[in-house]
């Protein structure tokens, strides 16, 4: 008898399972539920879309519902929203415009992603408040940006080039939020000639980063005209139908529109309505092959947590690899080879104007002591290239390892765009899959040639330097 697998979510988690899973097993039904008409797109490009660097929304798409249907024999239905599981009976409940369905299962896989954060701000359910998770997110600003663009021939050249916009949209905006997204549509919005002020709450940009390299992003925000205020908590959005300032405990800035960019939280409430367990960190609880407590019912993607490689504990790292990677996982374990979905490190880049900085591992003095290390931290900077070639610049690099084992715990790094910061973490990102010590990366045989680095790089100069304040 042919057996079902179901899966909620038709992203980045839910489509690798999906497709996976028919391409191990080909007589496998499988049946993708997914409420918006998006599939399979890269979330992650949106604010370059909103910039005018990618062209189209479509481009973000890697596989389209038609190639889903035809080519890869899925029975993906759009357009429709799972409001129930209920796993005594195998079965999901989906609403749509045709009316509702009752589907069995023989293997669910639960995959409802994340969702912006709307912080408790008085006003922001007002006119011109956006926030941006979603495609249909991505084109609401790409229009607001749009509409302001055509109304250059309006500049009045008493007013500046941040005042060639309509009447509705001449200039000022707000971005709430120093994380990724805060820092890249402060960037998209910049580049379309808005004047951005950008507030955060606490006293850094990029809290999961190291305090140089915010420091230095922070810096360069600056460098690029955008308005910088750091632990400025916004209390209210003020407004008519449609915003008109900020406000924060200091002051009032006026804008026009108002971008919430202080992060996601994971799609949870149908998985504990149905009796699924959730984990310490508000996101659903998987073991290794990310199955839940329920026999047969897997999650993965922005909805699950998954297991940190330093420290050993649960995390929620919301972000596009692992989702692939474990809704990968998945497909292979419901096709009969139990996979498991790997550890995370909490590896992540952003770009920022002419900045790029990476992340991995475990930087926080307190989380590396509350997982029993002992946690030492040095930061240098050195050249990206050869000292003698007639390019190149610096990077900075943060890098923490325990006292004791001499283990590496985590890296922070920053230097110009296209000098190597974020390339260069992958060599770290390997040394805390093999926990490697310090000594172990100094002596990690990487590429030299005087285009790409000096004869000692970087990530190997913050490596010998660790290892000397170890000793």
């Amino acid at each position: 008898m042919t057996e079902t697998f179901v899966v909620v979510g038709g992203d980045a988690a839910g489509m690798s399972a999906a497709s996976k899973a028919k391409r191990d097993d080909p007589d496998l039904e499988v049946v993708v539920f997914e409420r918006g008409q998006w599939v399979s797109y890269g979330a992650c490009g949106l604010p370059y879309y909103v910039k005018g660097e990618i062209q189209s929304l479509e481009s973000l798409v890697s596989v389209t519902p038609e190639e889903f249907r035809e080519e890869r024999d899925i029975d993906l239905r759009t357009g429709h929203d799972v409001v129930d599981i209920d796993p005594d009976d195998g079965t999901v409940t989906a609403d749509a415009d045709s009316g509702s369905t009752v589907q069995s299962y023989d293997h669910l896989l639960i995959a409802t992603g994340a969702s912006a954060v709307v912080p408790p701000i008085d006003g922001t359910d007002r006119e011109g408040v956006y926030t941006l998770g979603s495609m249909s997110d991505g084109k609401e600003l790409r229009e607001y940006v749009a509409r302001a663009r055509d109304g250059e021939s309006l500049q009045q050249p008493d007013r500046g080039p941040a005042c060639r916009y309509l009447e509705e949209c001449n200039g000022p905006v707000a971005v709430v939020g120093g994380g990724y997204i805060g820092i890249e549509m402060a960037e998209a919005l910049a580049a379309n000639e808005f004047e951005v002020t950008l507030f955060q709450r606490s006293d850094r940009v990029l809290k999961g980063f190291s305090g140089p390299t915010s420091e230095a992003v922070a810096d360069h925000l600056r460098e690029q005209g955008v308005d910088l205020r750091l632990e400025a908590e916004v209390r209210e959005v003020t407004g008519g139908p449609s915003v008109d300032a900020v406000v924060t405990e200091e002051d009032r800035v006026p804008v026009e529109m108002a971008l919430l960019g202080t992060g996601v939280r994971p799609r949870t409430a149908l998985a504990a309505d149905a009796g699924i367990e959730l984990g310490e960190t508000g996101a659903i609880e998987t073991d290794a092959f990310r199955e839940t407590n329920v026999s047969d019912v897997y999650a993965a993607g922005d909805c699950a947590e998954a297991t940190h490689v330093v420290t050993g504990d649960p995390a929620y790292v919301p972000l596009a690899l692992t989702a692939n990677r474990h809704g990968r996982a998945v497909g292979q374990t419901v096709t009969g080879t139990p996979t498991e979905g790997g550890d995370i490190a909490g590896t992540a880049a952003v770009k920022a104007f002419d900045i790029e900085a990476a992340r991995t591992g475990v930087l926080d003095h307190d989380t590396a002591r509350d997982a029993g290390f002992d946690p030492l931290t040095e930061t240098v900077t050195a050249k990206s290239r050869a000292g003698y070639y007639p390019e190149g610049g610096t990077v900075t690099i943060t890098l923490s390892a325990d006292r004791e084992s001499g283990r590496v715990l985590g890296a922070s790094l920053v230097s110009e765009y296209g000098e190597g910061a974020v390339h260069r973490s992958h060599a770290i990102v390997a040394a805390l899959q093999e926990g490697a010590t310090v000594s172990d990366l100094e002596n990690y045989d990487l590429a030299y040639a005087p285009p790409f680095n000096s004869t000692w790089d970087p990530v190997l100069v913050a490596a010998k330097v660790l290892a000397g304040s170890l000793e």
